[in-house]
């Protein structure tokens, strides 16, 4: 029996080392912690990354959202349509920012479905906020037309997908802002937490600024009440050197992906990529019969494997007063009882690999 983690943290991180404790010195003399040259030159790399205009660091993803939204003036008796089966994180920043979180079913991508967020606009809908779930791309081109022609705000929920592509074009520089989650389990990760707007409009850029650091118009003059919620120093440093080396790990992420895929494909449905897409796999998400049961075999043998996310956001205690039933979106609940989350990182060895594809078809019988 072979130990297979979900994520190897420290081993990734220990390839790294010599790279990181490097900027970590550099920080500690520099005196500098709070908003300095790590921060700005960050902001500027990732910036590039994405192809966007401009960046700035804060101090997680869920902050991120939070803050855009805020700064387009989204509140009370508004709506934003989003998906169900995300990280409650989605949700919540909507309803955080005073607005009303409504949901549409999602297609076999388990990204939003177009036709079905067309579907939910009403009156007080000011903006759509798809999420790249897994690390794959949502229908963008389908999304902006829809809100172009309704005048809506397009909010990228990237958490999951820093470097996934469409035609060539990143996320992060779809939409008119972008949100990144710097989370330990995503890609590209801070120490800790973190976060990252992406966008194009120096007027909101300027706005998020002020608003990421109390609404300060400058040291001694408060503009307006705002939270604290900068990206430290020392994250920025330490992202720095892992965005060099970001592009290399995914090809080893879809490498492994690509594995999968022919390893697995008699045991379920394997997450494919649409025309022009490029994935990044933050997540393997194998849909499966007897999900339960597999889950249990192979964390019982070794495989940590998971789900993200076996409740959907509409049925969360938190959602309640939204209203909505498992009856609602059936895509989303048919998806919630079949995903299945697989290990993979870059380190992961073919022989875990073999281990994982043993295991299935010991359950499976064939």
């Amino acid at each position: 029996m072979q130990s297979v983690p979900y994520l190897n943290l420290g081993k990734e991180t220990s390839l790294l080392k010599e790279e990181l404790m490097k900027v970590v010195g550099e920080v500690l003399e520099s005196g500098m912690y709070i908003l300095g040259p790590q921060v700005s030159s960050f902001e500027r790399e990732f910036a590039a990354y994405c192809g966007s205009e401009f960046s700035l660091g804060v101090d997680n993803g869920t902050t991120a959202l939070l803050l855009t939204m805020r700064a387009w003036g989204l509140g009370e008796n508004d709506e934003v349509i989003t998906a169900p089966n995300s990280f409650i994180a989605s949700a919540s920043s909507v309803a955080l920012a005073g607005a009303r979180p409504v949901f549409a079913d999602i297609g076999p991508d388990l990204n939003l479905d177009p036709e079905k967020v067309e579907a939910a606009i009403t009156p007080r809908t000011r903006a759509i906020m798809p999420v790249h779930l897994t690390g794959r791309p949502a229908k963008m081109e389908a999304l902006l037309d829809i809100a172009r022609r309704h005048r809506l705000f397009v909010l990228e929920d990237a958490a999951q997908a820093v470097g996934a592509k469409i035609d060539g074009k990143k996320v992060g520089s779809f939409g008119d802002a972008s949100s990144f989650s710097l989370h330990p389990m995503k890609n590209l990760h801070a120490f800790g937490d973190g976060g990252m707007i992406t966008l194009n409009s120096r007027q909101l850029y300027e706005t998020l600024i002020q608003a990421r650091n109390h609404g300060l118009k400058n040291r001694n003059e408060c503009d307006y009440w705002s939270y604290n919620c900068r990206l430290d120093e020392l994250q920025a440093a330490l992202l720095r050197v892992q965005l060099k080396h970001l592009d290399q790990q995914t090809e080893e992420r879809r490498k492994l992906a690509f594995r999968y895929h022919k390893l697995l494909k008699p045991y379920g449905a394997v997450p494919e990529e649409g025309p022009q897409e490029f994935c990044v796999y933050q997540t393997y998400v194998i849909q499966v019969e007897r999900r339960d049961e597999l889950l249990k075999f192979l964390n019982d043998r070794g495989v940590e494997a998971r789900i993200h996310y076996p409740i959907p956001i509409h049925l969360q205690p938190a959602a309640r007063s939204l209203g909505y039933s498992a009856k609602d979106f059936p895509e989303t609940m048919r998806a919630a009882s079949r995903i299945l989350s697989l290990p993979l990182y870059p380190s992961l060895a073919f022989e875990q690999q073999d281990w994982i594809a043993q295991l299935f078809k010991e359950f499976y019988g064939r």
